[in-house]
């Protein structure tokens, strides 16, 4: 998936009022992005390397988009968690179950938010 692309579409979607809602206000941005959580992880020759895992949170709703806000330590710690479990249970090899991931990580957003309504958005799972 290129990035640029989608930026480039939502740029264009700014531009000719799509998404608008008519108001004359600046458009609310749902979407925080969080700082790329790493965890360690075992290698085939019994090295070790780096899982690194991109994550974001779209809230569509402006009251519990100021508690995703307010609670960014809290949602850092909890990814950094599932990361690090995660990357425990990673065969030497193994890629990493992102479905598995996601699940978990979207769990941990709502307990930490305390209720649904904040999508986890994952952008790069690697292992180096």
């Amino acid at each position: 998936m290129d990035r640029r692309t989608l930026i480039g579409l939502k740029d264009s979607a700014r531009k000719t009022g799509g998404g608008g809602g008519g108001g004359g206000g600046a458009p609310q941005n749902s979407y925080l992005r969080l700082p790329t959580i790493t965890a360690n992880v075992r290698r085939v020759g019994g090295g070790r390397g780096v899982m690194t895992v991109e994550t974001g949170v779209d809230t569509p709703d402006a009251a519990l988009r100021t508690r995703v806000a307010q609670s960014q330590p809290r949602l850092r710690a909890a990814y950094a968690e599932v990361v690090q479990t995660a990357a425990n249970a990673l065969l030497p090899g193994a890629p990493p179950d992102v479905e598995r991931l996601v699940a978990q990580l979207q769990a941990a957003t709502d307990r930490v938010v305390g209720r649904r309504g904040a999508r986890l958005l994952i952008g790069t799972v690697m292992v180096v």
